[in-house]
């Protein structure tokens, strides 16, 4: 069977959370949001190895609570880039050169920290019986297609027309693909000099890696973004530690 591993993305600096540290070493539980996160994959009888994207000035703190954790599965820091598409883009070179081309690679946010094993597994499953899978949720909005002007505030933004939610799947992380079709990605991305892309699974769309499939996704594995996030994520924590 094929390996799997998760390539934690964990270079953020978190402006918007107004901290001093960036949020995925957030104390929340008495654990970080990244060792919440490193935990989830330890946990799953179908991980290998763990390997984390960090800006060098973090790696120690990464790497001391790894072992703090008990995260026996992790492998390896990586030098994480200016965003987040090269900090993925670091991290599949760094991997190219340990693992194998057949390797089930799991890209995930640091700081979705309440993903659940059901979320790895459907990930796993749909990447290995048809090719890739994106976690995603049926939408439960419709949208509106906006038009903006010139106005700096935004204020003279008008809707223009509409997109069904049956037409909508909300993205969230792992994107997972085979380690081989993510090293060529990002190989014909240098070609185009592409240096910046919203995620992995945007990534394929542009270069035309289509089609993608869908795995599970759950509400609860949303994004820490702002300050009311963590507050959720630790009543969340505490209502399932009860």
């Amino acid at each position: 069977m094929n390996k799997s591993i998760a390539l934690i993305l964990a270079g953020g600096v978190g402006n918007r959370m107004n901290l001093s540290i960036p949020k995925q070493f957030v104390m929340v539980g008495g654990l970080s949001v990244l060792q919440h996160t490193m935990l989830a994959f330890q946990q799953h009888m179908l991980i290998s190895a763990i390997y984390v994207v960090s800006s060098p000035e973090w790696q120690t703190t990464v790497i001391q609570q790894a072992s703090s954790a008990g995260i026996t599965k992790f492998a390896q820091c990586i030098n994480s880039g200016e965003n987040s598409f090269l900090s993925a883009r670091n991290g599949i070179l760094a991997i190219e050169e340990r693992e194998e081309p057949n390797t089930v690679v799991l890209i995930h946010d640091a700081v979705r920290p309440l993903i659940s094993q059901d979320i790895i597994s459907s990930n796993i499953s749909v990447c290995l019986s048809r090719g890739n899978a994106i976690t995603s949720l049926q939408s439960q909005e419709s949208y509106m297609q906006i038009k903006k002007g010139t106005d700096a505030n935004n204020e003279d933004i008008v809707a223009s027309d509409f997109i069904l939610r049956e037409e909508l799947l909300r993205a969230q992380t792992p994107h997972t693909f085979y380690l081989k079709e993510l090293v060529a990605m990002f190989a014909e991305s240098d070609q185009r000099g592409i240096t910046y892309s919203q995620s992995v699974f945007t990534l394929a769309c542009e270069l035309g890696h289509v089609p993608l499939y869908p795995a599970k996704g759950e509400m609860i594995n949303f994004k820490l973004t702002m300050p009311s996030d963590i507050m959720l994520f630790q009543a969340i924590l505490q209502q399932i530690r009860e």
